[in-house]
């Protein structure tokens, strides 16, 4: 037989035997609850119980017996006590969450923290670079591309300044300077080592490279700190204009020596 429990409606299969025609008390193993269990033919027609003869004086009460069950539900009823979590689940939650809270903290200290990790571990620039991330106090600012002719050839000259942003004084590394043409494809790179590669704090450093015979499709370029092979930091960007044609030279009247110069040819016979 089916016994269902009237406080959670958990149901379980029980033995016939085990239940008097009289009908036992049992327990919820669930909830805990009691209640009268009767067979299921004296649950459809139930009798009602015959009224004790009166006496001088009542019997001490018979011991209850009681009947505690359990057991896995039947496939065919369904028990209509809420779901609780098991704690396995929960605790699968718990190491989760707190394995994404030392994640985020663990990435934030090295985002935070990454001029000291670059100073011990060089390497580790060109992998912030990457990310673009400022790796330290220094900034391209105010860079210019003035395009020009020295000694009758042309010439580029990249001009800007080197800001350091921090109180403490930071080395100084080589600036890659990239030519690129109309869409923006790099056709030329030059890299300038600094004569003084110490800033100090809140300093500016000025630099000054010269490009000779630059390509003919140049159109802007890009200025930008090397460090480990890579460019790091954001690059600075600078436009070339149109370099102006040289001026021809300009006629000079000639002029006679001073009297006595060295140089002055000696007067012509008279």
């Amino acid at each position: 037989m089916i016994l269902t429990c009237p406080e959670c409606a958990t149901s379980y299969f029980v033995d016939d035997s085990r239940i008097a025609a009289a009908g036992r008390t049992v327990k919820c193993s669930h909830c805990g609850a009691r209640w009268t269990a009767l067979p299921e033919k004296v649950a459809e027609t139930p009798t009602p119980a015959p009224k004790p003869a009166p006496g001088p004086s009542a019997p001490p009460p018979a011991a209850v017996d009681e009947l505690v069950i359990d057991g896995p539900e039947p496939a065919a009823v369904k028990s209509k006590r809420p779901a609780t979590p098991r704690r396995g689940a929960n605790g699968k939650v718990i190491v989760w969450a707190a394995s994404a809270a030392a994640a985020a903290l663990l990435i934030a200290g090295v985002i935070i923290f990454r001029a000291p990790i670059v100073q011990l571990l060089p390497g580790s620039q060109a992998a912030y670079a990457g990310l673009g991330l400022q790796v330290s106090a220094l900034a391209i600012e105010k860079v210019h591309a003035d395009p020009g002719f020295q000694g009758g050839r042309p010439v580029l000259s990249v001009t800007g300044q080197i800001r350091n942003l921090g109180d403490a004084a930071a080395s100084v590394p080589a600036v890659r300077v990239t030519l690129l043409d109309r869409l923006g494809k790099p056709v030329a790179t030059k890299i300038a080592k600094p004569i003084d590669g110490t800033a100090p704090g809140h300093s500016l450093r000025y630099f000054a490279i010269t490009l000779v015979d630059p390509p003919a499709n140049l159109r802007d370029l890009d200025v930008a700190f090397e460090t480990a092979g890579q460019s790091a930091g954001k690059p600075v960007k600078a436009r070339v204009s149109a370099p102006a044609a040289a001026a021809p030279p300009q006629p000079v009247d000639a002029k006679p020596l001073p009297p006595g110069s060295p140089d002055a040819l000696p007067p012509a016979p008279k």
